[in-house]
């Protein structure tokens, strides 16, 4: 390119005329100035309505409606490449939420792409006008759409933020996102600085997309506004005087175009000027591709070949030990059992399909311990074929309600066999199931049948079980006592991405033993865990949505952060759990025990406590509005900071309950009992909090707005230090 000769537009001219103390700030600063104010606008636009979404879903009054599919999607596709932890499962939200949150999604969206749009047909977003900026191609014109997608889209984002992905995906700072965000910012604000060379400095997304970011209140280069010769010839003393006192115009970057003198040659003209070197090129590149795709389809041969010749071999194999194993073939049972063991070690489907129709056919003891020592030499992938056979038994053991005895028992059995092979092959395979599929298999107590016949119990005790899914299968009664249902996944990380997690949705444990088992982050949506028993099991932000806890044994057991919306609890032994952050929204706790059950920061919201066992829970900002409280005993219970905002507190007792700090509006306090009274001998094991004085239970407390005071509760309140306009 020619040394640019600069000129003064008549537009330009007029423009440099205007006072404004815009115009008097360097470049630099108005650059960052409008950079500062598009992504701000972009931030705000996706910030101001994901928060006002937030607030929506903590609202007790708005319905509950599952969170939009496409917000899902679009969770667990950001949540993949910045290892957060994938959340499984659609869980409900305030139905404003889900516009909000939509709008949150696609508002940021838009008006990126009109600010590109702004760009590429004037060469200013909004703010750039604003602030005196352009940005325009080597002719002086509008860079056009795809240069502005390059340039913005590719140069100015993409690159840098890859970069800075790739160097934290592989160092020791993955998985931790706040040194990933830091390295992004870096990386964006480091090629925004501009790459040093002698003709000035350019920032690289510039560079990509050929254009320049020129102060708008000041002349231009004449090569940049194609100017015709005449014009030049007119204006060349202007031009020489601005070009002394200017020698570079500044670009997006704060750096500057420099002149030039001599422009280098582009791709095309160098392969004009060397014909000889790009036919060469051409022709080599030609003879690789056709010599690399001529090794690909021999391979590809030869693979193809070997996989015919092997699966023929084992059919020959198959069909040669089969018939040893025909009535008529006249072989001994050690003969038999060694043809099946034969069988067993064949890698063919049907060969493994054959082992599984004869392990349902076959009554002779002997012989069906050697099938089942055959299938568990297959593993894992005899588990399909075992499954469709456990749901074909299991449909004729449930059809056979009006059978004869003897026929309702053979049919037991031969599912039972059925169940214990499919039990020993995941004892064995303990760590290899993951994305097994066992949904809707017959694996628990079928309750027909004999006491004798029906006695089959899954066990698969300390197993890793992860990325299993048992969606809608029967596990009645199982043990999976210190089992694992969720592992790091590859990476060796918790909580990333690639964590292999089963799936439990709307499947039977009832009467399950599930003490010390891993099931964070599991997704047991529907199921029914009444009477289980998963005394300190690890229930960390489990997905619980309308499970089935009734009289479930939870002693001790982790659930904070798990879901838990209109979920049944009722009677159930919370003891000591650890529910901090849980979200119980709409949750059924009648009669449930939860002495000393740490439930601060939880989602309480509509929950149904009536007749509940509180004593010494620490309820520390919670959210009990709108719960049902009622004969509810919270004697030394934490309610710091509570919100029990229309809360129905009716015959509980309150006594050394700390209330400061909750909020009170609405609260209805008929017969319920805040005076300290006398413990009873028989609760000498409840632990009360040291709260100093009894005065410290109400002091400072607003009663103002509460419902139903007595005269008796009044005057507690009053000589307490709470507040009521009653009190003298």
């Amino acid at each position: 390119m020619t040394t640019p000769i600069v000129r003064r537009s008549e537009e330009q001219s007029s423009r440099s005329k205007e006072p404004g103390k815009i115009n008097s700030l360097p470049l630099v600063t108005r650059r960052f100035a409008a950079w500062a104010a598009e992504i701000t606008i972009v931030v705000a636009s996706g910030l101001i309505p994901f928060g006002i979404g937030v607030y929506a879903n903590s609202r007790s009054d708005l319905n509950r409606v599952p969170l939009n599919p496409m917000l899902v999607v679009m969770e667990r596709a950001i949540a993949r490449p910045l290892a957060l932890p994938v959340s499984y499962g659609i869980r409900n939200v305030a139905w404003p939420t889900n516009f909000l949150w939509t709008v949150a999604l696609f508002a940021p969206v838009t008006l990126s792409w009109w600010q590109l749009y702004l760009l590429a047909k004037t060469g200013s977003t909004i703010p750039k006008r604003g602030f005196g900026v352009r940005v325009v191609n080597k002719q002086g014109k509008s860079p056009g759409l795809g240069a502005a997608v390059v340039r913005e889209g590719i140069g100015r984002w993409t690159v840098p933020v890859s970069i800075a992905y790739i160097l934290w995906r592989y160092s020791f700072a993955f998985p931790n996102l706040g040194l990933f965000t830091s390295l992004a910012v870096l990386m964006v604000l480091a090629e925004g600085i501009g790459l040093s060379s002698r003709r000035g400095r350019r920032a690289l997304h510039d560079l990509l997309a050929g254009t320049y970011t020129i102060d708008a209140t000041r002349p231009l280069p004449a090569s940049l506004l194609g100017d015709t010769q005449k014009q030049q010839a007119s204006k060349a003393n202007e031009t020489e005087e601005w070009q002394e006192e200017n020698q570079q115009v500044a670009t997006d970057d704060g750096g500057a175009i420099a002149t030039e003198t001599i422009q280098s040659p582009s791709l095309w003209q160098r392969i004009r000027q060397n014909p000889n070197l790009t036919l060469f090129g051409v022709g080599l590149a030609s003879m690789t591709a056709v010599l690399a795709t001529l090794v690909g389809t021999q391979v590809y041969v030869q693979t193809q070949q070997t996989e015919r010749t092997n699966k023929q071999v084992n059919s020959q194999k198959f069909l040669a030990l089969e018939n040893r194993l025909t009535p008529n073939s006249g072989a001994s049972e050690e003969e038999r059992q060694s043809a099946i063991l034969a069988i067993g070690s064949i890698d063919d489907l049907q060969a493994t399909q054959f082992l599984a129709d004869l392990l349902a056919k076959e009554t002779n003891p002997a012989l069906i311990d050697t099938i089942q020592q055959a299938l568990v030499t297959v593993g894992i992938d005899a588990i399909p074929e075992l499954k469709k056979k456990n749901q074909f038994l299991a449909g004729e053991l449930e059809s056979a309600g009006n059978s004869p005895p003897p026929e309702r028992e053979l049919r037991q059995k031969r599912l039972q066999i059925n169940q214990r092979t499919i039990n020993k092959i995941l004892a064995v395979n303990s760590g290899k199931v993951d994305d097994l599929d066992l949904s809707r298999s017959q694996l628990g107590q079928s309750g027909s049948g004999s006491k004798e016949s029906s006695s089959f119990n899954l066990v698969l005790e300390k197993i890793d079980l992860a990325g299993i899914k048992f969606r809608s299968a029967n596990l009645n009664q199982a043990s999976f006592k210190d089992s694992r249902f969720r592992n790091a996944g590859e990476d060796g990380r918790w909580d990333t991405y690639d964590d292999v997690i089963a799936n439990l949705s709307q499947a039977q444990l009832r009467q399950a033993n599930l003490t010390d088992a891993n099931l964070s982050r599991v997704l047991m949506t529907g199921i029914d865990l009444s009477r289980a028993t998963l005394n300190r099991a690890n229930l960390a932000d489990a997905r619980l949505f309308g499970a089935n806890l009734s009289s479930t044994q939870l002693v001790g057991a982790d659930l904070h952060r798990a879901i838990l919306e209109n979920a049944s609890l009722t009677g159930a032994d919370l003891g000591d759990a650890k529910l901090n952050e849980a979200n119980l929204y709409a949750a059924r706790l009648g009669r449930v025990t939860a002495i000393g059950t740490q439930l601060s920061f939880a989602n309480l919201i509509k929950t149904d406590w009536e007749g509940a066992d509180l004593s010494g829970a620490d309820l520390e900002h919670a959210n009990l509005s709108n719960a049902n409280l009622s004969a509810t005993r919270l004697t030394g219970a934490t309610l710091r900071s509570t919100n029990l905002e229309n809360a129905n507190l009716r015959n509980a007792d309150l006594s050394l309950a700390d209330l400061r700090g909750a909020n009170l509006t609405g609260t209805d306090f008929q017969g319920t009992i805040i005076a300290p009274s006398k413990q009873d001998p028989a609760d000498q094991f409840v632990q009360t909090p040291d709260l100093g004085s009894k005065s410290a239970v109400v002091e400072g407390v607003d009663f103002s707005q509460a419902k139903n005071l007595d005269t008796k509760q009044l005057a507690y309140i009053c000589t307490q230090g709470g507040l009521h306009p009653r009190c003298p």
